[in-house]
C-alpha cells in the first residue's frame, strides 16, 4: 500500500492506492481526534537500511498520541542536498501525510524524538543521517519562528518534498507559495527517481 489519491488522480500510473476498506479504518481513526489539524511531513534517510527506517519512522508516527497517518507517498531515490556529488549516500525520501491535535512545537518534538530513536546524529550541515523528519506545512500555518519555521523555508525549491507529496496530493497547496504542481514545473523533477520497486505501507 502506497498512497491515496483524494479526488481519483495518480501522477504515477505505477502507483496504486490505498485498498477501500484501508481508507474507510484510518478515517474512522479519526473520530479519536478532536478538532485535527493536517501535517504535510518529509522523511529522508540516506544511512543504514534505508527502506526499513522510514517505514519505522511512519509507524512512529502513528503511535504517537493525538496523530493519525492518514497518507504514505511512493519511494523516491535521490542525490544528497547541498553537499558534493558522490560524497554521500543516496537517499530515499517520502513525504507522509497525517492529521494531529497535537501543536507545531510538539509535531516537532516527536519528529526529533523520531530521529533520536533511530540514531540520527548532528555533527555537520548537510551531513549524512539515518532518518530525517520534517514538517513541511502544518495547516495554512504561515511563522517565521526561528525554532520551526512554517512552512518549511526550503520546501518549495525542493523537488524531493514536492514530487512525493503531489503524488498522495495533487491539488495540495504550499501555504504562502501556491499550488505544489506549479512549483514542481517551476524547478522540475531532475535527479527524484521513482523507486518503483520499493514500497511504505499505511499503518495497520
Amino acid at each position: 500500500m502506497t498512497a491515496f489519491f483524494p479526488h481519483g488522480t495518480q501522477s504515477d500510473p505505477t502507483v496504486q492506492p490505498v485498498p477501500a476498506s484501508v481508507v474507510e479504518q484510518v478515517d474512522a481513526a479519526d473520530l479519536t481526534l478532536s478538532n485535527p489539524k493536517r501535517a504535510v511531513i518529509s522523511i529522508g534517510s540516506n544511512l543504514g537500511n534505508r527502506l526499513e527506517t522510514l517505514q519505522g519512522a511512519i509507524d512512529a508516527l502513528e503511535d504517537t498520541p493525538g496523530l493519525r497517518v492518514k497518507a504514505v507517498s511512493p519511494v523516491y531515490e535521490t542525490e544528497p542536498w547541498g553537499v558534493d556529488p558522490g560524497s554521500q549516500p543516496s537517499y530515499f525520501n517520502a513525504v507522509v501525510l497525517v492529521k494531529t491535535t497535537l501543536p507545531p512545537s510538539s509535531l516537532l518534538e516527536r519528529g526529533q524524538a523520531i530521529e533520536e530513536a533511530f540514531d540520527r546524529v548532528r555533527e555537520e550541515r548537510w551531513g549524512p543521517r539515518t532518518i530525517d523528519v520534517d514538517i513541511v506545512a502544518y495547516a495554512d500555518v504561515v511563522s517565521d519562528d526561528p525554532v520551526l519555521t512554517l512552512p518549511h523555508p526550503r520546501a518549495h525549491q525542493r523537488a524531493f518534498v514536492l514530487v512525493p507529496w503531489h503524488d498522495v496530493e495533487p491539488q495540495a497547496q504550499l501555504p504562502g507559495r501556491g499550488p505544489v504542481a506549479e512549483l514542481l514545473d517551476g524547478i522540475g523533477q531532475d535527479g527524484v527517481l521513482p523507486r518503483a520497486d520499493l514500497e511504505l505501507r499505511l499503518p495497520e
